[in-house]
């Protein structure tokens, strides 16, 4: 699930080498936090948060598909 979430920002950034994702077990779920560069943060939100809630989308469903459940979080 990391890999897919690094996969997406790193492919709508314009500065891919500041992606960082990490992925931590909190109780029952994972959390999964996404850093970039400032100047790309308006390009993974999207307009009105619509890249974001379909990040979180995908996210979630790969998560079922693992059994578990997913959180991302945009730092």
């Amino acid at each position: 699930m990391k890999e897919l979430i690094e996969f997406i920002a790193q492919s709508l950034t314009s500065n891919p080498e500041a992606v960082r994702v990490t992925e931590s077990d909190e109780g029952d779920q994972i959390v999964i936090r996404l850093e970039v560069d400032p100047e790309d943060k308006g390009k993974v939100i999207g307009r009105q948060g619509r890249v974001a809630q379909a990040m979180r989308v995908l996210l979630r469903v790969a998560a079922v598909k693992d059994g578990t459940r997913a959180v991302l979080e945009i730092v």
